[in-house]
């Protein structure tokens, strides 16, 4: 009797390991992101994914599928097989955005999908040229009132993350401005620099070296909290509209056939690559804060962020080709 009970713990002892390497994918896995390489996605993807390999011991790369705002990279992840060997470095286009709008999409942002881990959340900056004659937003509102319709609004295309925090300023300013889509932000920034339009709403990430180099001047930021690497610019709640946050979100996800126990695991990885020292020091030179977190926080934030945006597209009747 003793010696059966040795034997089955012996056993026990040794599938545990065992166990826990099965909820690992047998092969190399592929993140896809819906980017160009060199984007903030792609960044954050590339930092992750190196750690990853490391901790998994097997071959982690990164796979550009670019193309409608990240919506072609997760249809494509959304019929691969669950085995693990192919994620998605998901955004706030592809599961908040696109779904607000109505648009025809191949696969359904909840069911498709199962959450992995939340890997950021970037805020945006409300930005000028140092020209403009208004630099804080109570001085903008007014400016638009006085001038509606005149002033302009650059984004990086209709139905972006920048529009739609354009498009909620505008309802809960009660302003009328117009926009001006562009294809991307860097055509969108240029303009911007040149005095072609006369504000943006842009990522963090990609107006932060002109906002350094004095070519723009950040008014305010779209979070309810200030970022680390943004102390002295007030928010838009701060700035007299409470509760207004617009950001850029980038999240790990698997196709929605990956057993949950592999989900699990990969998210205990997941953070603890985000708590390393120098993966946060990259996650700040991108404003990328608040990744990590467990697979229902990362669900419940898609479900809201869906909710919110659905509201403003029907507020502000917001079309893909706006």
């Amino acid at each position: 009797m003793q010696r059966r009970t040795f034997v089955t713990a012996a056993a026990a002892t040794l599938a545990a390991p065992m166990l826990h390497a099965q909820t690992l994918p047998s092969g190399p896995v592929r993140i896809v992101v819906g980017f160009p390489p060199g984007g903030g996605t792609d960044a954050l993807a590339r930092v992750v994914g190196q750690k990853l390999a490391t901790m998994w011991n097997l071959s982690v790369v990164i796979e550009n599928k670019a193309g409608a705002a990240g919506v072609i990279a997760a249809d494509y992840v959304s019929k691969q097989p669950g085995d693990g060997n192919t994620l998605l470095m998901a955004h706030i286009n592809s599961h908040a955005l696109a779904p607000a709008m109505g648009l025809k999409l191949n696969y359904n942002a909840e069911k498709d999908f199962v959450p992995i881990s939340m890997v950021g959340v970037t805020p945006m900056l409300l930005i000028c040229n140092p020209d403009q004659p208004a630099k804080t937003v109570k001085d903008l509102v007014a400016l638009c009132k006085a001038n509606p319709g005149k002033i302009s609004f650059a984004s990086a295309g209709g139905g972006s993350a920048q529009h739609f925090a354009l498009e909620m300023f505008k309802l809960r300013a009660q302003i009328f401005a117009l926009h001006v889509p562009y294809r991307g932000s860097a055509p969108a920034l240029t303009d911007l620099i040149g005095g072609q339009v006369n504000y943006c709403f842009e990522t963090m990430t990609s107006a932060t070296p002109f906002v350094k180099s004095g070519k723009v001047v950040a008014m305010a930021q779209t979070r309810l909290k200030r970022a680390k690497s943004y102390p002295n610019v007030p928010t838009m709640a701060e700035s007299g509209f409470p509760g207004f946050e617009a950001t850029v979100w980038y999240g790990l996800m698997g196709p929605g056939k990956m057993p949950p126990a592999m989900a699990q695991r990969m998210n205990e990885d997941v953070n603890k690559v985000l708590a390393m020292p120098d993966v946060q020091e990259k996650m700040e030179q991108y404003g990328a804060e608040d990744g990590g977190g467990s697979i229902e926080k990362f669900a419940s934030f898609i479900k809201d962020e869906q909710q919110k945006w659905a509201q403003v597209a029907k507020a502000a009747n917001v079309k893909v080709d706006a």
